[in-house]
């Protein structure tokens, strides 16, 4: 195998196929350098890095794709679906700007597309200086295909295609169907699983026919194994039996695969942790976090930290919680990746920390933003992964990383002591609750304990088992309206009263006197009790 070549416009079209992209308008050779994904947003200014291809959500008009050519500046090409109004203007600033204009199958998602080109991109991630990527799974698609002469895809336990080789639109519709989803239909695997194929395969060393019905080309397929474990599968469509010559092609491509996605695993742990190391390098905003911030291919200025984290239960199994958080981290860096092409994102410990860069802006007015892309994320993954985000203020430079990155935390503590679910909070919108809760810890560090009428309150209602510290807190957060606090703990109002003038005696607390009323409201907030 020889090493995966650069990500030009051409290798990734080759590797798509015309059933995804096809070019609609091009200045001539495809040979621009892919450097990134970019999903346009006509409300948010449009800031592309040299190579980048940028999705044209929602154009569809000529005049939009010229407008969009003017503004792309040194991308690689724009993406728009199918079908592409291309007329002489179109072409003619395809021309000028050097940038090509591709057309999408209407039969893809905009957010299929961004996964497939970022899978494609992303094998170079946090390479040192002249460092070789090693042999990928596409090339090794891209070998098998051509050994079997046939279409092939590599895909996991869970019939998640990891890879697949080119000449994906000689295939059935169900393959086509299967790449453009990078999973295999819910359909088609339940077709083969009632029929016995998963369990034939995964019970087999060597490659079995499987005949399907109707239009569908049959499939040869093997288990990709590491010793007693399943790793995934090899599927190729073939319209008849293997002969001995390619069955065991296919069975020495599936240990070849086998090595590669052991290889893999290992890579992409150590990746994860290199990541998480220099983005907490960069969030402490220490002398290294420049060149950690370099490394990572981050902005050094106008920063927010969002500190995002799963709240859902976490009894249950380890690892499956630590898969999750994975899973969770990766699609919060996806999401930011799409926003700003220098956002990152890395999982520390529980907490999966993004460092998003902000345009200008008034001021507060960043921090705003950064909730609402901290919100459209959450809206996003919905159910799936039920998380709060917390939200640090803006950061001018790296030395103040850290501020924002204290920040996220207090806000996400915040979050987690009203014990929510799906919600996200700027800094700003909770800083005096952070504050308590800060008081809070500093008051238990010191053992500190309540004191004056609040200590008197409670030593009285644990000795007689009786209700006055509710009744006093119901009063204060009813701002003394009687009649609502006596609501508030379900007695009448005149027992109301009555629980009011005892605690007045028993706690010597003189409720018209606003320096008694707050202390014994703070006392109330630290201790919690």
């Amino acid at each position: 195998m020889s090493n995966r070549p650069r990500s030009s416009l051409r290798r990734i079209l080759e590797d798509l196929g015309s059933t995804v992209l096809d070019v609609a308008a091009s200045p001539g050779e495809l040979d621009a350098e892919v450097t990134g994904v970019h999903i346009y947003d006509p409300l948010d200014e449009l800031l592309l890095a040299e190579g980048n291809i940028l999705l044209a959500v929602g154009v569809d008009r000529a005049e939009q794709i010229c407008a969009l050519l003017d503004a792309a500046g040194p991308a690689a090409g724009v993406v728009v679906k199918q079908p592409v109004d291309v007329d002489e203007l179109v072409r003619a600033k395809v021309l000028e700007t050097g940038v090509a204009v591709l057309g999408l199958t209407r039969a893809a998602s905009w957010a299929q597309v961004a996964a497939l080109l970022r899978s494609l991109l992303a094998e170079g991630d946090l390479a040192e200086p002249g460092e070789a990527p090693a042999d990928d799974l596409f090339s090794l698609a891209n070998a098998v295909c051509a050994l079997l002469d046939a279409p092939v895809t590599i895909e996991d336990r869970s019939s998640r295609v990891l890879a697949y080789s080119g000449r994906q639109d000689e295939a059935d519709p169900g393959r086509v169907e299967t790449v453009l989803g990078r999973q295999v239909p819910m359909r088609y695997r339940r077709m083969l699983e009632e029929r016995g194929f998963f369990r034939k395969l995964y019970q087999s060393h060597e490659p079995i026919y499987l005949e399907l019905d109707g239009d569908s080309i049959h499939r040869a397929a093997v288990a990709v194994r590491s010793g007693d474990e399943i790793l995934g599968s090899i599927w190729a469509a073939v319209r008849e039996p293997l002969s001995d010559q390619r069955q065991r092609a296919l069975a020495d491509a599936a240990k070849i695969v086998a090595l590669q996605l052991l290889r893999q695993r290992a890579g992409a742990d150590t990746r994860r942790r290199l990541r998480a190391d220099l983005l907490s390098t960069v969030l402490a905003g220490g002398k290294d976090a420049a060149e950690a911030a370099g490394r990572l291919g981050v902005a050094s200025e106008r920063l927010c930290v969002l500190a995002a984290q799963l709240s859902g239960r976490s009894d249950g199994d380890a690892a499956r919680r630590e898969s999750d958080r994975q899973r969770f981290c990766d699609a919060l860096a996806l999401h930011v990746g799409a926003i700003h092409p220098k956002a990152a994102a890395a999982l520390v410990g529980s907490v999966a920390y993004a460092v998003l860069p902000l345009h200008a802006g008034s001021g507060g007015e960043e921090e705003s933003r950064a909730v609402r892309v901290a919100e459209s994320f959450l809206a996003r993954v919905g159910p799936r992964h039920p998380a709060n985000i917390g939200v640090g203020r803006l950061a001018g430079n790296l030395s103040e990383v850290a501020r924002s990155r204290a920040d996220a935390d207090r806000a996400l503590r915040v979050l987690r002591a009203r014990e929510a679910s799906g919600a996200v909070a700027g800094y700003t919108g909770v800083h005096f609750e952070a504050l308590l809760l800060q008081l809070a810890d500093l008051a238990e560090a010191e053992e500190q304990a309540p004191t004056g009428p609040y200590e008197r309150l409670l030593a009285y209602d644990a000795e007689h088992g009786s209700e006055l510290v509710p009744t006093l807190r119901a009063y204060l957060d009813a701002f003394g309206d009687v009649n609502a606090a006596a609501t508030r703990v379900h007695v009448h109002a005149n027992t109301f009263r009555y629980r009011l003038k005892r605690l007045t005696e028993i706690g010597g607390l003189d409720l018209g006197d606003s320096e008694a009323r707050l202390t014994v409201m703070l006392q109330m907030r630290i201790f919690g009790r």
